[in-house]
C-alpha cells in the first residue's frame, strides 16, 4: 500500500492511452503511480486480439497528428519502431482509393503496441477493477475488487466518464454538483464490431480500410491488407445506431448480420470463406457529446482528476492529451 504520507504519488484508474500517458509523464517526474484496470491487457479500445493465425485490431484502427505536442510522441514511437505510417487516405464507398496526404499511423504489431510502450516499466496491475474509492486523512484511498487496495495524495480516472461516475459515489466523497452536471452532460454510443477468421480475400481494396460512416457500417478492414496479420482477417464496425439497437443480441445473430452487410457493401460473398467470428461490445466508443476542457479537476484537495477521450479532443490524440494536461496539473501544483 502506498504510503498515505507522500504527496507525490497518484492511483491511475484506467489502462488506455490516457490514463498511461498521465501516469508515463507522472513517473518521469518521479512520481509513484499505481495503474489499475480490470481488463486482461491495457489498451482500453486500442485493443488487438489474435484468433487462430488472424491478428484483429478491432477497437481504434489508426490515429492522425494534429498538435505539436502529440507529434513530439508520435516521433519517438516512430524512432522506436512502436508504429509505422500506415497510409494517406482510404477507399471510399466505390472502393476507390483516395490519398489526402494526411497521414494514419497504426501500431507496429498491432494498436496495442502503443499502450504496451508506454507502461513498461510503470506499476500497472491489470485484472483489478477497482469498486470503491473514499478519502482517508487527506489522500485516497481505492479499494479493487479482489480486496487490494492502494492509497496516494492524487486520483485520477481514466475510464469511461458513467463507469468513472459510479465508482466515485461508491464512497464517501461528495462530488460537487457543478463538476457531477459536467461529467453528466458527457455521452457515447456504442459499436458493435466484429472480428472474422477468412480462408481467403477478404475483398477489402487497398489500403487495407473503407471509412462508411454509416448505417448499418462505419468501418470495414482487412487486417492482412494493414500489415498485422498473417492470415485474412476482417474487422468491422456497425454504425452507432444499429450497434445501439442490437448492443444486448445474441453473438451469432449479430455475426450473420454484419458478414451479410459487408459481403453486401463489397460485392462478394463471404460467408463460405469465413472460419471464426467473435464479437466485441463497445458500450462507450463514440463520443457524442464532449466536455469542453482537456480534464475535469473535480476536487483539489485531495486531487481528483476526470480525463479521457470524452474531454477536448477526443479520438487518440485527444485522450492522450487530456492524460497529459493532468499530469501536468499534477505537476504544477507540486512544484507551486
Amino acid at each position: 500500500m502506498t504510503n498515505a504520507a507522500d504527496t507525490d504519488s497518484c492511483v491511475v484508474v484506467g489502462a488506455g492511452i490516457s490514463g498511461l500517458a498521465a501516469a508515463h509523464r507522472l513517473s518521469a517526474a518521479g512520481w509513484r503511480v499505481v495503474v489499475m484496470d480490470e481488463g486482461s491487457e491495457v489498451g482500453g479500445r486500442m485493443a488487438t486480439r489474435r484468433i487462430g493465425n488472424g491478428t484483429f485490431d478491432y477497437g481504434a484502427q489508426f490515429f492522425t497528428v494534429r498538435s505539436e505536442r502529440f507529434m513530439e510522441l508520435v516521433v519517438g514511437w516512430l524512432e522506436a519502431g512502436v508504429i509505422e505510417e500506415w497510409t494517406r487516405g482510404f477507399a471510399d464507398a466505390e472502393g476507390r482509393h483516395n490519398d489526402d496526404g494526411y497521414p494514419r499511423y497504426r501500431g507496429s504489431e498491432g494498436m496495442t503496441s502503443v499502450p504496451r510502450y508506454l507502461a513498461r516499466g510503470l506499476d500497472v496491475r491489470t485484472g483489478e477493477r477497482v469498486v470503491a474509492a473514499h478519502v482517508r486523512d487527506g489522500a485516497w484511498e481505492v479499494r479493487a475488487g479482489s480486496g487490494k487496495q492502494e492509497t496516494a495524495a492524487a486520483l485520477l480516472l481514466a475510464a469511461p466518464v458513467p463507469r468513472s461516475l459510479t465508482l466515485i459515489d461508491s464512497g464517501d466523497f461528495e462530488l460537487p454538483g457543478e463538476s457531477r452536471g459536467k461529467l453528466e452532460s458527457i455521452s457515447y454510443a456504442p459499436c458493435l464490431a466484429l472480428l472474422a477468421l477468412l480462408d481467403g480475400p477478404t475483398g477489402v481494396p487497398e489500403p487495407g480500410g473503407m471509412q462508411i460512416k454509416g448505417e448499418p457500417l462505419n468501418w470495414i478492414g482487412d487486417n492482412q491488407r494493414k500489415g498485422i496479420s498473417e492470415a485474412p482477417s476482417i474487422t468491422v464496425h456497425a454504425g452507432p445506431e444499429w450497434s445501439r439497437e442490437h448492443f444486448e443480441a445474441d453473438e451469432a445473430e449479430i455475426a450473420a448480420s454484419l458478414i451479410s452487410f459487408t459481403g453486401e457493401w463489397l460485392g462478394t460473398d463471404l460467408i463460405p470463406r469465413v472460419v471464426r467470428t467473435s464479437i466485441a461490445r463497445w458500450r462507450y466508443s463514440w463520443v457524442t457529446q464532449p466536455y469542453s476542457e482537456p480534464h475535469l479537476l473535480a476536487s483539489e484537495d485531495p486531487p481528483l482528476f476526470f480525463v479521457g477521450d470524452a474531454f477536448a479532443g477526443q479520438k487518440v490524440e485527444g485522450a492522450a492529451l487530456s492524460g497529459l494536461a493532468a499530469a501536468d496539473h499534477l505537476l504544477d501544483r507540486s512544484e507551486g
